[in-house]
């Protein structure tokens, strides 16, 4: 990391620090300050409170002030509440004046376009070299200092230590901070248009708080991506788990996004691409946001994925089990001594298993719940999971649900396994139940669904943060952005240059019509022909490709067929591109490089041949790549079970169609400002040892090469 960017982010940092963590605040404006006033008292704040409102006494009970000049001492922090157009005067004023930064509430800037646009440059312009949160948002609450820069209701109170949030959304950190979870919230920040600050300055400041265990964020979109992954790759360093929820996934929300807060939403399948790159997890639901970094909060990341769980139903003990595998836990079984010892502790009825069935038979009886439930966990499983739903009725008999949740407590002790309690439906974990749990570092996750989902991730988190950590950054340089659309290449020569590149292609040439017949003499047989020009980038729908040709009056007649449809939509074959069959293929991928205008050049490989658009199967990978990125890339796809032989067919050569694939990524890296687009599809596998071919190409650049 350049020295410079080193001590830039130090002094980041810190002029953050005097905004998140005040001791004198500024509160400008009127209504909307006065409540912010309110929430900063109840947060606890005990530091020094003033207003500016030039037509009041008090706001708030606060003595106002009837400008920024006239405060008595320059503030730390400062909630400016007033419209847009006075946001702007005031903003500079407290810049001026020397203030730590502030929250600017207003609306009516970039989100609306037009001259909102030109509203925020002038914002950004105002503030300067001052922290600025906003505009269009609530602002922030910081629990573990006990400050508010905040006007609306919020739940939650002090803690300790916990998880932070940021947030683009106001209404959606309103609605977190009022969850019924037992989520520790240290902080909760609200971005809006994040025109000066954003998630990463965000974040940065979080991280060197070591009260914070884990960072939510939900985005519509992320600005900078480079700037951000410095700051993710830091999180990773810290082990600090990031868990993200993105919105606009879908080309409606994208432009929803996109009106709301003015961010780029981009390509949501990069999205997906960037955060695994990052070791952030990626979740679908607020729901799945808070119980994974709940237990990131509890637990912290888990050593790996065996785990042991424990019911008192038999169909709980299957549903576990089949959640289990969707989620890529293991549930191995019990070791013999443990067998044993368990089977000592039961009538014959019971199979001792795991998932672990323990019965009614020990129900009610604490000793006995306590005696199944250590030994349970005192194995080599990783983390141990009781399945537990609490009454809503009122009866005597509640007190045996509580006493096994005890028991569990007391083996979690006794053993020191990481441990949770999961409920199946999630309102049957009251709070005092899921505080007794938290308190005594046992997990308290309400939903099995999200609850097998969240451990998997911690799982997952602790496996792969080191090499994670040292990967190298993907570039977002995007390649093209304002530029010229670029030229295509024929086939015959987007070919050439991938050849050049050590990627392999048929034996082929390149000729008139008149020169076939010796060309096949001269290439052997089967042979594909195709007609080959700037006219014919999409062979198939014209009709303009002929394979299987054994013969050179079969490649003769081919050719007329081809000229004859070629006509018939209303083009001209000047070239004809003759190529020697490869007929032993065990799968065909598509090999793509797309540029992005937010993430540049990212390579897609998936199920390729004609049938790609229809079959989807399809992954996205940021550059630049790795063998073992790839690998795992091209295992997750449905055409890999071709390539690990399928009824009968032999093995397709994977390992052949990694070095197929990086040599694309490493031709796209050394070409990386002049690629426009590149598809190779199909690239074919041919069985184990005899290597992958590259049959047809698209080549578009920006110049030559």
């Amino acid at each position: 990391m350049p020295e410079a960017f080193h001590d830039d982010r130090i002094e980041g940092r810190q002029r953050l620090r005097r905004l998140l963590v005040p001791r004198r605040i500024a509160f400008i404006g009127g209504r909307i300050a006065e409540m912010a006033i309110g929430r900063c008292r109840e947060a606890g704040f005990d530091g020094e409170m003033f207003a500016v409102n030039p037509t009041r006494e008090t706001l708030g009970g606060v003595r106002c002030y009837p400008s920024i000049e006239a405060l008595p001492a320059t503030p730390d922090a400062a909630y400016v509440g007033v419209n847009r157009h006075a946001s702007i005067e005031v903003v500079r004023s407290l810049a001026a004046r020397g203030a730590g930064g502030c929250v600017c509430y207003a609306a009516g800037f970039a989100e609306i376009g037009g001259e909102g646009h030109g509203l925020q440059e002038c914002l950004v312009e105002a503030a300067g070299e001052m922290p600025l949160i906003g505009p269009n948002c609530y602002g922030f609450v910081n629990y573990v200092d006990r400050c508010a820069l905040w006007p609306y209701l919020y739940g939650g109170g002090p803690v300790t230590r916990g998880v932070a949030l940021i947030s683009q959304s106001g209404n959606i950190a309103m609605n977190i901070t009022m969850n019924e979870r037992a989520v520790r919230l240290t902080h909760v920040i609200c971005g809006g248009n994040q025109a000066v600050l954003g998630p990463g300055d965000f974040l940065e400041a979080l991280l060197e708080d070591e009260r914070v265990r884990a960072v939510g964020i939900v985005i519509e979109g992320l600005d900078d991506l480079e700037d951000f992954a410095r700051r993710a790759q830091r999180a990773l360093d810290r082990g600090v788990p990031i868990v993200a929820m993105k919105v606009g996934r879908t080309p409606a929300g994208a432009e929803r996004a996109s009106s709301h807060t003015s961010s780029l939403a981009g390509s949501d399948a990069l999205y997906d691409a960037y955060f695994a790159r990052l070791g952030i997890i990626r979740v679908e639901s607020l729901n799945r946001l808070l119980e994974t970094l709940k237990l990131f909060d509890v637990c912290g990341p888990l050593p790996g994925e065996d785990i042991v769980t424990l019911s008192c139903s038999g169909g709980e003990a299957t549903l576990l089990a089949d959640l289990s595998a969707q989620y890529g836990l293991n549930t191995p079984p019990f070791t013999d001594a443990q067998t044993t010892a368990l089977y000592a502790l039961f009538p014959g009825y019971v199979t001792v298993s795991n998932p672990f069935d323990y019965n009614t038979s020990i129900w009610g009886h604490k000793e006995a719940m306590r005696r199944c439930f250590t030994l349970s966990l005192s194995g080599a499983h990783q983390a141990g999971v009781l399945v537990y739903d609490h009454p809503t009725v009122e009866a005597d008999e509640v007190a045996e649900w509580t006493d096994a949740l005890e028991a569990f407590i007391e083996a979690h002790r006794a053993t020191g396994k990481p441990a949770i309690v999961a409920c199946t439906i999630s309102e049957l974990l009251p709070r005092a139940l899921r505080e007794r749990l938290a308190a005594a570092g046992v997990a308290p996750m309400q939903g099995l669904d999200d609850a097998l989902f969240a451990l998997a991730a911690a799982a997952r988190y602790a496996r792969c943060r080191a090499s994670l950590a040292r990967a190298v950054l993907p570039r977002f340089a995007a390649s093209g952005r304002g530029q010229d659309a670029g030229q295509c290449l024929d086939e015959w020569q987007s070919k050439q240059r991938l050849a050049v590149a050590g990627l392999e292609v048929p034996k082929g040439r390149l000729g008139r019509h008149s020169q076939l017949r010796e060309m096949a003499a001269s290439l052997g047989f089967p042979l594909a022909l195709k007609a080959c020009g700037a006219s014919f980038l999409h062979k198939s729908e014209l009709g303009a490709v002929r394979v299987g040709l054994r013969s050179a009056e079969a490649v003769e007649d081919a050719a007329d067929k081809i000229l004859a449809a070629a006509h018939a939509h209303g083009l001209e074959v000047e070239t004809f591109l003759l190529e020697r069959m490869i007929e032993d293929g065990v799968a065909e991928l598509i090999i793509g490089i797309h540029v992005d205008r937010q993430f540049g050049p990212t390579l897609i490989l998936g199920s390729g041949g004609i049938l790609v658009e229809l079959v989807g199967d399809t992954v996205s990978l940021l550059l630049p790549t790795d063998r073992d990125t790839v690998a795992h890339a091209l295992e997750s796809l449905r055409v890999h079970a071709l390539l690990r032989g399928f009824r009968g067919k032999p093995p397709g050569d994977s390992a052949a169609a990694v070095d197929a694939i990086l040599k694309i990524a490493r031709f796209a890296e050394a070409h990386w400002e002049r690629i426009r687009e590149l598809d190779v599809n199909p690239l074919i596998i041919r069985p184990e040892g005899r290597g992958s071919v590259a049959v047809d190409a698209l080549l578009r650049l920006s110049e030559a090469m």
